[in-house]
């Protein structure tokens, strides 16, 4: 995108702040702007979008998107659930996958962690912003039976009910009331024995929140913890892969914007499915680095996204500019950390896990090639077999071999 191209499209965008006062037909016709307008600020890449989908018709798109959605297997994980009640009353809701009689099958429990059975471990994953719990499916999938896990939506995602302070009391959502949350949920789900904390960009961020609130609890009970594609603050700087005019654009009229589509969510949804071929490309661009991920995953990461209500997303966006925990990452000096990162990542850079990973002079950083945002999804072996190696290192399971095997998605993946 040139920045005279970034210029325009932040005018565009002003243009829907502006609309936000109309009603009725005319914020009406301002809707679809709104939708390709915000589309087009957080790609930075709208004309190649839709280049690539010039070539395809937009039935013959719709048919595939059906047929994805009809057989695609990914997120069609279930465990036992739970709820768990936030200090404003927000339900959360949970699901525990435990241990297998005996730790599981014995072909599988030695091809992960050995003969011998995996001592008491809850491994808790927390999910990143406009995704649920699915989006751990493959960590999820090897894991299953062998290790207890805990897998929660964050409030106003997924299952769980939308947040409750934000609703009746129009309380701005911040990262600190996540960390809350997240401890809501290991009081109902886990509440003795030792836990492994794993979380992926908002899901990291609570993590820090719930170290910066709760220390006694990371000091007692977290035996290792995982940052994935994560921040610890400063994501304010962050340029989405765009020139210094876009990067400008988006800061001065995207917090406007949402507020303003937020404000008039029932219209903004109307607009969203009829740009839907567009967010389509946008989603993919944000999430994987790679061009061979399978079609399916890709349309898996839309409808998650595409599930996340327009007011939830402009409720959350604020709370990254104000996020900052760097300070909290003392808390994770005297443990096994894992900080991993796709390399292509242009929602959360590498710099940022780097820069835990400074902090945290004995953690394992990972940076896979080849991969962006949702690296859990476009290079699951990888993120899996660092995990379990993490989980033998914490001494939450005897010694194994490498994790191999449960879900390559692409034919670059790096094991």
């Amino acid at each position: 995108m040139s920045e005279s191209s970034a210029e325009a499209v932040a005018s565009a965008a002003s243009a829907v702040v502006d609309a936000a006062s109309a009603t009725g037909a005319g914020w009406r016709r301002a809707t679809g702007i709104a939708g390709a307008a915000i589309g087009v600020i957080a790609a930075g890449a709208a004309a190649g979008v839709a280049l690539e989908r010039m070539t395809v018709g937009r039935g013959m798109r719709a048919k595939a998107r059906l047929a994805l959605d009809s057989t695609g297997p990914y997120g069609a994980l279930r465990g036992t659930p739970g709820k768990a009640y936030a200090d404003d009353g927000t339900e959360l809701y949970y699901e525990v996958d435990d241990v297998e009689p005996q730790g599981g099958p014995a072909n599988r429990r030695r091809r992960l962690f050995g003969r011998k059975s995996p001592l008491p471990v809850t491994v808790v994953f927390s999910h990143g912003y406009c995704l649920t719990q699915d989006s751990w499916h493959f960590q999820r999938a090897a894991l299953r039976g062998v290790v207890r896990t805990v897998h929660w939506d964050q409030r106003s995602h997924g299952r769980s009910a939308r947040g409750a302070a934000q609703l009746r009391d129009d309380e701005p959502l911040t990262i600190d009331q996540l960390g809350r949350d997240l401890k809501a949920v290991i009081d109902a789900a886990v509440p003795e024995g030792p836990i492994v904390l794993v979380g992926h960009s908002m899901g990291g961020m609570t993590v820090m929140a719930l170290a910066a609130q709760f220390p006694e609890l990371i000091s007692e009970r977290v035996a290792a913890t995982v940052f994935v594609g994560t921040s610890s603050g400063r994501l304010g700087e962050v340029n989405f892969g765009l020139p210094v005019a876009g990067v400008n654009a988006v800061r001065r009229v995207l917090p406007g914007v949402l507020k303003a589509m937020g404000q008039q969510a029932a219209l903004v949804e109307k607009g969203r499915r009829v740009t839907a071929d567009l967010f389509a490309g946008i989603i993919k661009r944000y999430s994987f680095a790679s061009r061979d991920v399978d079609p399916a995953v890709t349309r898996f990461a839309e409808r998650m996204i595409e599930g996340t209500p327009i007011d939830v997303v402009a409720e959350f966006y604020p709370a990254f500019t104000d996020h900052d925990k760097t300070e909290a990452l003392a808390r994770f000096t005297d443990m096994p950390v894992l900080v991993l990162a796709g390399i292509g990542d242009l929602v959360t850079p590498s710099e940022h896990s780097e820069a835990i990973a400074d902090l945290l002079p004995d953690a394992e950083l990972v940076l896979v090639p080849d991969a962006g945002h949702l690296v859990m999804l476009e290079h699951p072996e990888a993120v899996t077999d660092r995990l379990a190696d993490l989980l033998t290192r914490a001494g939450a399971v005897p010694a194994g071999v490498t994790v191999g095997g449960y879900g390559s998605t692409s034919s670059s993946a790096q094991g």
